[in-house]
């Protein structure tokens, strides 16, 4: 992944409202009894998911019912979208997604309560008063979520991407091109144990939900400080008992991305003997370079289903059963993709294509969920 692409990257989440897309009326059906990604996995597999394509989109939709037990939501439960001003938060759309989830019997995984990026959203850049008040805000704002979606969401990213790649705190300018341009303002304003205090808020607010540390780039080998930067805080947190339950890795890849520090990185992560989530996978046929004029070749299919089938099987080679809180796409489709829709980029990083019809990715990732 290059590095000056990690800054769009890892703040696309301010996309918060997608573009809309036309109904696919006559979606690619499986045939009848068939083998899903869910009847073959031993453990939750699940997508993000945008609640105006499962209300709108029926190809989507079926998909989702389909193929999956679980789903993330993508970004009705961020800052920026669920409480866009100080004294006003809208749960319409994560309303939205626990409903579809309910009738679906699907689980779900809240993402984000604390994230960097939120600093961007006016309300909390002008944010003024003393320690107590951020404090108060920071509080107020994690449990009037949690509390909100209790017993309805089964776990929560807690905090997301506080470290930079080297392993460092996010905290001002003197971070790399991935962080924004300031940091964390909750690092800076809350000091740097801001996200033991994250935990504990949330778990006050519901006692038993799941509450995870999310990350990226934990998989890029030979950059291993962030890696065990985030290895080290767990073990710290697991020792003070603050009640931290799981962890993330983001596994946004390219089709070359170095099999070993795939692995490397679960095993680390499951060392740890937290639940370990594969939280936002997609496989980039790209490898993160901009090109309009790319070819999805039959070539780089069998590539890209490939290393679908690699990351099924080293997360069971890497994670004993009793941690794997399984593997999520961000999203379902191409057409759906944060990478078309926001980095822009000309890819097909998921296992369907644009008509919700299974691609060689996904025939990939149904063997490597087998085997």
């Amino acid at each position: 992944m290059k590095r000056n692409l990690l800054f769009l990257l890892f703040i696309s989440a301010f996309c918060a409202c997608k573009k809309e897309k036309e109904p696919v009326t006559q979606p690619v059906q499986p045939p009848v009894n068939t083998e899903t990604l869910k009847s073959v996995a031993t453990f939750p597999v699940g997508a993000a998911i945008d609640p105006n394509l499962a209300t709108n989109n029926i190809g989507y939709r079926t998909t989702v019912k389909t193929e999956y037990n679980s789903i993330t939501t993508e970004n009705t439960a961020k800052l920026n979208w669920i409480h866009p001003q100080q004294n006003n938060w809208n749960f319409s759309g994560t309303d939205q997604l626990i409903a579809f989830a309910q009738a679906n019997s699907l689980r779900v995984h809240g993402h984000t309560l604390i994230w960097h990026a939120f600093e961007e959203v006016d309300w909390v850049k002008n944010f003024t008063g003393d320690s107590a008040a951020w404090e108060a805000m920071f509080k107020n704002h994690i449990q009037t979520i949690v509390t909100r979606y209790k017993g309805k969401v089964k776990s929560w990213d807690v905090v997301n991407e506080a470290f930079t790649d080297e392993g460092k705190l996010r905290l001002d300018q003197s971070g790399n091109a991935g962080q924004s341009p300031n940091g964390s303002i909750w690092a800076r304003k809350l000091g740097s144990d801001y996200i033991a205090r994250a935990f504990q808020y949330a778990h006050e607010a519901d006692p038993d939900a799941l509450l995870f540390y999310n990350e990226y780039g934990l998989e890029n080998q030979g950059i291993e400080a962030k890696l065990n930067a985030v290895v080290n805080m767990i073990n710290t947190f697991k020792s003070r008992g603050i009640p931290i339950h799981g962890v993330g890795t983001q596994t946004h890849i390219g089709v070359s991305a170095p099999d070993a520090g795939i692995t490397n990185a679960l095993q680390k992560l499951a060392s740890t003997g937290l639940l370990v989530h594969i939280s936002e996978l997609d496989i980039l046929v790209s490898d993160w370079t901009n090109n309009p004029n790319l070819v999805y070749t039959p070539q780089l299919q069998e590539k890209q289903s490939n290393k679908y089938q690699f990351i099924a099987q080293t997360y069971k080679a890497s994670v004993p059963p009793a941690q794997r809180y399984g593997i999520t796409t961000w999203n379902v489709g191409d057409a759906d993709s944060w990478i078309r829709t926001y980095i822009k980029f000309t890819d097909w990083p998921l296992p369907f294509d644009e008509r919700y019809s299974r691609k060689n990715a996904y025939q990939g990732y149904l063997k490597g969920l087998k085997l």
